[in-house]
């Protein structure tokens, strides 16, 4: 359940704003004081807070500063003024959206669904975007642990996973056999170094059009190995 912090020092108006959205299946808390409403948005998990503009003790305005700082979700700000440069401090200082007094409740609902909507996908979109390297034709998936090459499914051992990973998130580095076979084995560079470069020759045969001419993983001369970003 989606947790939402109404920070208003108007009861009623604070209570009908939750009744509205409890209704639509919204967890609600209600803070009437500025300090305490601040406190409890940087401390607890909510996914979206409802913030009044004139508050006791501390702002709205403040109070949206001080947020932003610190987590990026949606912040709507509810106020009964309508001039243009409150709703631009607002909005300069992180608001993501403002709600007038009196206000339709279907309305803030609305704007409350479409809020957490966006912020969904934005998010989801972020991890996506974490979750997978991708280089020309190589695409890494993190998660997955799958690897493709040009669309097409490559299959790799669990270490050769992981020192492609490695490669991949490095680019343009270069990186001596002692370096990766600790990294990537977690032994120290007296172990066997052929490992590592048994299982380079090993990926270059996977992802590589040519392997003697490699594209992504080429081999420094008396340096070790750099992936070409």
């Amino acid at each position: 359940m989606k947790r939402i912090l109404i920070i208003e020092d108007e009861k009623s108006i604070a209570e009908l704003e939750r009744d509205y959205l409890e209704i639509e299946g919204f967890e609600v808390e209600i803070i009437t004081d500025g300090k305490k409403g601040l406190d409890a948005a940087l401390s607890k998990p909510y996914c979206l807070i409802l913030l009044d503009v004139m508050l006791p003790k501390v702002n709205g305005f403040e109070i949206c500063k001080q947020i932003r700082k610190e987590k990026d979700i949606p912040i709507l700000m509810v106020t009964a003024k309508m001039e243009d440069v409150d709703k631009i401090r607002g909005l300069g200082l992180g608001a993501d959206d403002y709600i007038v007094k009196p206000f339709s409740p279907s309305e803030l609902v609305a704007r409350v669904k479409a809020h957490l909507a966006r912020y969904d996908r934005l998010v989801r979109k972020n991890v996506a975007a974490y979750d997978e390297v991708q280089v020309r034709g190589l695409h890494i998936n993190r998660t997955s642990r799958h690897v493709f090459i040009n669309g097409k499914v490559i299959g790799l051992t669990a270490k050769e996973f992981d020192l492609l990973l490695f490669f991949a998130e490095h680019p343009n580095q270069v990186f001596s056999k002692e370096h990766l076979f600790q990294r990537i084995w977690g032994l120290d560079s007296f172990g066997d170094l052929a490992t590592v470069t048994v299982h380079v020759r090993k990926i270059r045969e996977k992802i590589e059009t040519n392997p003697a001419t490699p594209q992504f993983i080429e081999t420094v001369w008396g340096a070790g190995y750099r992936f070409k970003g």
